[in-house]
């Protein structure tokens, strides 16, 4: 079985997708899709920058997703379709249009939506994340239960057996992330965002995006997809639109995600979008997947020809 994941914010470069929309009309007709859509040219944003403003919310999230529908696009049309999807925080938006559970311009609307609404929520309550290696998960919970002395702070990802994020009010997190040095961490680094992202902080983004959910048109899936907030397969509409209301205040299940396709019988994984973040992940979690990453045309090549080969079971 074949899945193809799609990456989060902070993947994101200067110059990402003009090498596949010059090649693949595909994926050019991804990035007109969505230069229509927001009324500007988020295509331009990707391939010239300047960075600073790829960078803010608002526009990363569109980038992304837009970069890796345009992958997914470019794969699709060489045949390669996937058994199963998942994303990672606004990565699921656009594994929910390779499902086929949203068309390219409402995933895009959407994900614009929901990075103004979180920038917003960034801009009202200043606030942060903070990558934290080298520690369990129940260790972090322990951490953050005696930080939050200090503000807001809570176990946000779960992308590892020793990669986990925090989040939540700046000096609750800047407090976390030194008790989590003296506890033994490997490394306890603050993240480049606007904003506690997955935490508590974000419901009232939360809130104003639940109405753009209710207003936009869902479809049941075409195939699984391994929602954030349970890591569980899912393809009712209603189901999916549910998980989506709850997915900016609540953890991302990301290690949890991988398991579960695996233990569907994923034996290969394309990452479909900027950077490889994903791929490492994967390769601690469950090393025995076979990887693919797919973020211009050589990767599309490279991962035809790979999946040419019989997958190991």
């Amino acid at each position: 079985m074949l899945s193809f994941v799609f990456p989060g914010q902070g993947a994101q470069f200067v110059g990402m997708g003009r090498d596949l929309a010059q090649k693949v009309p595909e994926a050019m007709e991804v990035f007109a899709m969505a230069d229509q859509v927001l009324g500007f040219s988020l295509s331009d944003l990707c391939w010239n920058g300047p960075e600073e403003a790829l960078k803010q919310t608002i526009n990363t999230q569109p980038a992304i997703v837009a970069m890796s529908l345009a992958c997914c696009r470019a794969l699709q049309q060489e045949g390669i379709e996937p058994d199963l999807v998942a994303g990672h925080s606004v990565g699921e938006y656009a594994a929910l249009v390779a499902a086929g559970v949203l068309d390219v311009a409402s995933g895009i609307r959407l994900v614009r939506r929901r990075g103004e609404f979180m920038q917003e929520a960034g801009t009202m309550h200043p606030s942060t994340m903070a990558a934290i290696v080298g520690l369990s998960s129940g260790k972090v919970e322990e951490i953050c239960r005696e930080a939050s002395s200090a503000g807001v702070v809570v176990l946000a990802n779960l992308n590892s057996p020793d990669q986990m994020v925090i989040s939540g009010d700046l000096p609750a997190v800047e407090a976390a992330r030194e008790l989590a040095v003296k506890a033994g961490a490997k490394r306890a680094i603050p993240l480049a965002v606007s904003a506690a992202f997955h935490s508590p902080l974000m419901e009232e983004a939360a809130a104003k995006l639940a109405v753009e959910l209710d207003r936009t048109e869902f479809r049941d899936a075409r195939i699984p997809i391994v929602a954030n907030i349970n890591a569980r397969p899912i393809r009712k509409a209603e189901e999916i639109r549910e998980a989506l209301k709850g997915q900016i205040t609540s953890r991302v299940l990301w290690e949890e995600s991988v398991r579960t396709m695996r233990r569907s019988g994923v034996t290969a994984v394309v990452e479909a979008g900027p950077g490889k973040v994903l791929s490492g992940l994967i390769r601690r979690i469950e090393p025995e997947i076979k990887l693919f990453n797919v973020q211009d045309l050589s990767g599309v090549e490279k991962t035809k020809e790979g999946l040419l080969s019989p997958l190991e079971n």
